[in-house]
């Protein structure tokens, strides 16, 4: 029995988006679909107008998770799509246009408290944080959870399609450093993770690059470039489900979602090791409508609307009374959750804000070469 079978019947907000017409990213939706919207006007419970507009990756929310929150609390929430941790930044680095909860990776979180871009959190008005794992709690990008709610963890690896390739991918070379998949391959867009898990292949920390590192990350991948059919924002699973590509660096929920699509995709972690990531929960300053972002987090953060969220999604959950009530294809899956031995050479980036701008110039040149 296929490790997914479980799971199989949720139709992927993938098939939803592209019956739309809306893969594009910039779309909003909002929770009142299915005619099920409540009567407009007045206030929120929060005392606020029953508003809040949130700002999230693509394939990253539970398929009812917006409805059963207005159903909750009577909030209307207006969601956008962002495709990449550098869009967003961009989006709100001139102030904030109106977003109340955004969904920024652990490294740019710590790049957007140097920018005096999130607010604090009221950790009072977050009760179910009490769901939240010890080892999400205290995190170095931020310590005691201050400006953010743990969301997801996550790592970056090869998925592929086992039909197409020459046995496992199990090193980054077959991305980075190799022709003989020449035009099958999608490589991320975002300049630190490619820089980081280049230098992972060549031996170093993500933690570790230097200048000098750089100049020979960026010579590599300018050879390199020929053979990469795609720098993709957000939907390398997409290229490789539609057989756009057999290889592609993506993340572990992402390639989770269609193998539960389809039996030819697999997902292998680097014998190198990888970056670990955790998108968070923040309120970005500026936000129109902050007690109704902390409610909103708060519910996300319940155990109930977390599981529907987890099995949706099919990322690995920080919230252990949301993985408690999932099933053991998920719990069990080593997919979602790498095994020990795996993670133990995988590692968190630390934002570098000397090293942000040379990762950035160096990337843009990659892809002009």
């Amino acid at each position: 029995m296929n490790s997914f079978d479980s799971i199989r019947k949720r139709i992927g907000r993938r098939s939803l988006l592209q019956g739309l017409g809306a893969a594009a990213i910039g779309i909003t939706f909002t929770g009142a679909l299915a005619g099920c919207e409540k009567k407009e006007g007045g206030k929120a419970s929060t005392g606020e107008e029953p508003k809040l507009n949130f700002y999230n990756w693509d394939t990253y929310i539970g398929e009812t998770t917006l409805d059963d929150f207005k159903d909750t609390s009577g909030i209307d929430v207006n969601m956008s799509l962002f495709a990449t941790n550098d869009e967003l930044f961009a989006k709100l680095r001139a102030g904030n246009p109106g977003f109340d909860v955004i969904v920024p990776s652990n490294d740019f979180v710590e790049r957007m408290v140097q920018a005096d871009m999130l607010m604090p959190l009221d950790h009072a008005k977050i009760p179910n944080i009490a769901n939240i794992g010890a080892d999400f709690k205290d995190v170095a990008y931020d310590p005691g959870c201050k400006f953010s709610m743990p969301y997801t963890w996550l790592t970056l690896g090869i998925g592929y399609r086992k039909s197409k390739v020459d046995g496992v991918p199990d090193s980054w070379k077959w991305l980075f450093d190799s022709d003989k998949y020449k035009g099958r391959i999608a490589v991320l867009s975002e300049a630190g993770d490619m820089f980081r898990l280049s230098a992972k292949y060549l031996g170093h920390s993500v933690n570790g690059v230097t200048p000098e590192l750089v100049q020979q990350i960026e010579a590599m991948l300018i050879k390199q470039k020929p053979n990469i059919k795609a720098f993709h924002e957000d939907n390398g699973q997409d290229l490789l489900l539609s057989g756009e590509v057999d290889l592609v660096l993506e993340y572990n929920g992402d390639i989770a979602q269609i193998m539960a699509e389809d039996d030819d995709i697999d997902f292998v972690l680097p014998k190198e090791g990888s970056q670990l990531n955790s998108d968070t929960l923040c309120i970005p300053k500026g936000a129109p409508h902050p007690l109704n972002a902390h409610a909103f987090i708060n519910y996300l953060l319940d155990a109930e609307a977390g599981k529907k969220i987890s099995e949706y999604i099919l990322y690995p959950t920080p919230n252990e009374a949301a993985k408690a009530l999932m099933p053991d294809d998920y719990k069990n899956n080593p997919v979602i959750f790498p095994p020990a031995e795996a993670l133990a050479k995988c590692e968190y980036a630390a934002y570098d804000g000397k090293m942000q701008p040379i990762f950035e110039e160096a990337f843009t040149r990659v892809r002009a070469a």
